[in-house]
C-alpha cells in the first residue's frame, strides 16, 4: 500500500525495523545483564537491583520453576502491582520459557477464576494482600503451584514497616488467608539458588503473554502474543525514538501497572532493552506520594494516561518537581484531552506525546513525534506499521473519511487464545486486524481517533464522539474530569449525558450545559448532567463509560 505517512517522518526514524535483530524476550534479558550488568534495573521504595542482580534471580526463579514441574508452554498467572518481585517473575518465567498470564491484583474471585480456568494457568504468583482471592478460587482451576510475596519482602525492611503499606484502599490489615501448600517466594528463590537451570529455547513464535482484555467484543479473552510480537514493538518503539536513548543511563517512572500492556511494553520491556532505571511506584492513587517520589528521581520519561495526568496536575507540590531532564511524556490508553495537554506544557515546560494501540497490537501502533506540539492526534504508524480506514465490508476509505481504524504489522497478535470464533470476528485477510476503534486519517498520514464504534452516541441518526463532547466539556474551569455517554430517550432514541467531577463546588448543570453549548452542535450538547464525587476507572486509570452507561439504562 502506499504508506505516504512516511514523508512526516522525524529524522532518523526508518521506515522498517528489522525482527531479526531481537527475536525474544528471553534475548533481550540476556543481552540487557551482559551490557549493562552494574546499571541499577529497578527501584522500589528506595531498593534498587542492578542488572546483574536480576540476571542472578530471574536465573534463581527459573530453576525453581523447573525443577517445580514446570515445562515450556506452561502457563504461569503473575497477580502483582509494581513490586520488585514482578520483573524478577517475568523474566524468571521467559527464561525458563513459560507463558506469562499477567492478572489484575484487584480481580474479583469470579473474575480471576475466569482468567485462570480459561488461559489454564499451572502456577501463580500473588501478593499477600489479594491471597485470599486466589484461595477463594483455586480449587476450581488447574492451579498446582501457589507463590505468595508480601509488598516488602525484597526491599530488606521490616515487614511491620511495610505490611500496611497496601494497593487497595490502604487496607490496615492484610486479610486473613490459608492456602495449604503455598510457597513463599522467597523461598523459591533461595531455593533455586542451588538448582540447576536447564537452558530453553525459545524463538519468535512461541507465545510469550496471554494478555487478557476486552477486545473489540465480548467478555475478557486472552490475546496470544509472540515473543516475536513484543520484541518486535520494542524495536519499534526504539526506533520511533530515532536512538536519543540508546547509550543513556537514564530513569523512567512507571506509575501504570505492569501488568497492563501499555507499562509491560513501554516501561518495563522497553527500558530493560535501553539499560535504564525502572523507578516503580506500587500505588499510583496515592497522587501526593507519587509526586513525593518524583520530586526525587531526575527522571527523563514518564509514562501515563489522561486521568494520572489530570490528577497530577491538581496535586499540591506537583509544579515544584524538577522536570529540566523530561525528554518525553508518553500518553496512552485513553485519549488525552487537549486543555489537559496544554496545562501540563504550562506547568513543566515538556510535550504531552500521546500514542495510540491495544493489547492485540503489543500495544503500540501510532506515536506523534516526540518533539512536536500535541496536535489532537494520536500520530503516524510506526515503523513497519500499516494502517488502513476501512468501512464495515473491509474496504477501504479515502483519507479525511471516517471509518474503523485496521492494523498490519509485526506487533499484531497471533489470535486470541482457544477462541478461533472471537478471532475471527476482529482478523481481515493478509493480516488487518480490526480494532473497534473508530478514525480517520489526514494527507499527511496523522490519525485522529473519534472513539470506539461501542461508545458512540445516536442521536437522532446523527454520530455523536463521546471524546469531543468530553474535550470541551474538560475545558470549564469548575470541571476536573468528565465522561460522555448515551442515556435512552423516547424522542432522539439517544442523548448525551455527562457525568461531571466537579472542581467547583458551586459548579451547576446549567454551567456545563452553556459552556458545551458554545462549542458544540445542539445535538452533542449534553443533555444531562450527573455529579459524582468520582468516576469509575479501569486498573490503569481509564474511565469506565460502560459502567455509567449501565446506570441509566
Amino acid at each position: 500500500m502506499n504508506r505516504f505517512w512516511l514523508k512526516s517522518y522525524p529524522p532518523g526514524v526508518p521506515a522498517q525495523i528489522d525482527p531479526a535483530r531481537l527475536t525474544s524476550l528471553a534475548e533481550l534479558l540476556r543481552r540487557a545483564c551482559a551490557a549493562f550488568r552494574d546499571r541499577p534495573a529497578y527501584e522500589q521504595m528506595g531498593r534498587v537491583i542492578t542488572f546483574g542482580q536480576l540476571d542472578e534471580l530471574t536465573r534463581d526463579f527459573a530453576a525453581w520453576l523447573q525443577a517445580a514441574g514446570m515445562a515450556k508452554g506452561d502457563r504461569i498467572a503473575i497477580m502483582l502491582p509494581n513490586t520488585l518481585q514482578y520483573a524478577v517473575a517475568l523474566f524468571g518465567a521467559v527464561r525458563a520459557g513459560l507463558v506469562v498470564v499477567n492478572t489484575n491484583p484487584l480481580y474479583t474471585a469470579p473474575e480471576l477464576q475466569h482468567q485462570l480456568e480459561d488461559s489454564g494457568a499451572k502456577a501463580i504468583l500473588v501478593l499477600e494482600n489479594f491471597a485470599h482471592v486466589v484461595q477463594e478460587v483455586a480449587g476450581r482451576t488447574r492451579l498446582e503451584k501457589i507463590l505468595v510475596t508480601a509488598a516488602g519482602d525484597m526491599l530488606g525492611f521490616p515487614k511491620s514497616l511495610i505490611v500496611n503499606y497496601v494497593v487497595r484502599h490502604r487496607r490496615k490489615q492484610v486479610p486473613e488467608w490459608q492456602i495449604p501448600g503455598a510457597v513463599d517466594f522467597r523461598e523459591a528463590l533461595r531455593a533455586g539458588r542451588s538448582l540447576p537451570l536447564n537452558p530453553v529455547e525459545v524463538g519468535p513464535e512461541d507465545i510469550a503473554f496471554l494478555q487478557y482484555t476486552g477486545g473489540t467484543t465480548g467478555v475478557a479473552k486472552g490475546a496470544m502474543l509472540t515473543h516475536g510480537n513484543v520484541s518486535a514493538n520494542v524495536l519499534q518503539a526504539e526506533a520511533w525514538l530515532g536512538g536519543r536513548f540508546s547509550n543513556e543511563a537514564g530513569v523512567v517512572i512507571t506509575a501504570i501497572p505492569l501488568y497492563h500492556i501499555f507499562a509491560l511494553t513501554a516501561n518495563c520491556l522497553l527500558f530493560a532493552h535501553l539499560g535504564w532505571k525502572n523507578v516503580l511506584i506500587i500505588n499510583a492513587r496515592d497522587f501526593p506520594a507519587l509526586v513525593k517520589e518524583m520530586s526525587k528521581q531526575p527522571f527523563a520519561f514518564f509514562t501515563g494516561v489522561n486521568t494520572l495526568f489530570n490528577a497530577l496536575l491538581n496535586t499540591p507540590g506537583f509544579a515544584a518537581v524538577d522536570f529540566s531532564h523530561l525528554q518525553v511524556t508518553l500518553g496512552g490508553g485513553m485519549a488525552v484531552q487537549e486543555s489537559v495537554a496544554q496545562r501540563w506544557k504550562a506547568v513543566t515546560g515538556r510535550i504531552l506525546t500521546q500514542a495510540w494501540g491495544l493489547t492485540e497490537t503489543s500495544p503500540a501502533a501510532t506515536i506523534n513525534p516526540t518533539t512536536e506540539e500535541f496536535n489532537g492526534s494520536i500520530g503516524l504508524p510506526i515503523p513497519s506499521t500499516e494502517i488502513a480506514i476501512k468501512d464495515e465490508q473491509g474496504q477501504d476509505l479515502p483519507v479525511g473519511q471516517t471509518g474503523e481504524i485496521c492494523v498490519r504489522g509485526p506487533q499484531v497478535m497471533r489470535g486470541y487464545w482457544n477462541r478461533p470464533d472471537e478471532t475471527a470476528k476482529v482478523m481481515l485477510p493478509d493480516g488487518w486486524l480490526r480494532t473497534g476503534d473508530v478514525g480517520y486519517m489526514d494527507d499527511r498520514g496523522y490519525i485522529f481517533l473519534q472513539d470506539r464504534k461501542k461508545d458512540l452516541i445516536l442521536v437522532s441518526g446523527f454520530n455523536v464522539y463521546p471524546n469531543e463532547v468530553e474535550s470541551v466539556a474538560a475545558t470549564h474551569p469548575g470541571i476536573l474530569e468528565c465522561a460522555a455517554v448515551a442515556q435512552s430517550d423516547e424522542h432522539s432514541g439517544e442523548v448525551v449525558a455527562l457525568y461531571v467531577v466537579p472542581k467547583d463546588p458551586e459548579l451547576t448543570e446549567h454551567d456545563v450545559i452553556e459552556h458545551c453549548r458554545k462549542s458544540l452542535a445542539g445535538y452533542k450538547v449534553p443533555k444531562h448532567v450527573y455529579f459524582r464525587r468520582e468516576l469509575p476507572k479501569s486498573n490503569v486509570g481509564k474511565i469506565l463509560r460502560k459502567e455509567l452507561r449501565g446506570s441509566l439504562n
